[in-house]
């Protein structure tokens, strides 16, 4: 078991361009595309407790501001455990984060965002 506490920093460039592209898609009413980077944020950012924990406050607030109970919901608990469970490095490797699938549930990896996480540990 391997506890991070910090993101590398190259893989911090990664993630936080992940987030702004999130972001900027938000401001142009494009969700879908919103969505998508942060569910690869949240693959970059989830061993790492600050950077999961951070995925999953911009996943309410998107549900917040969408008026997506489900969401919502759905976010609270992840909000809660998701970056103890960073910290203790149990982690559903390749979850996407969202309230659409199962919180505990490992998914596979996308092939850039594998090669990004190889590359930039």
């Amino acid at each position: 078991m391997k506890i991070h506490t910090v993101m590398p920093f190259n893989l911090k460039q990664f993630f936080l361009e992940e987030l702004e592209l999130a972001n900027d898609y938000f401001l142009n009413k494009n969700f879908t595309a919103s969505w998508y980077h942060l569910e690869r944020a949240h693959i970059l950012g989830q061993p790492y407790p600050y950077h999961h924990t951070l995925v999953h406050w911009k996943m309410l607030l998107f549900g917040i501001k969408l008026k997506n109970r489900r969401e919502i919901v759905g976010q609270i608990p992840r909000l809660l455990v998701g970056g103890v469970k960073s910290f203790i490095g149990e982690i559903p490797v390749g979850n996407t984060g969202g309230a659409n699938v199962p919180p505990l549930k490992s998914m596979k990896i996308p092939a850039d965002l594998k090669f990004i996480i190889n590359e930039n540990r």
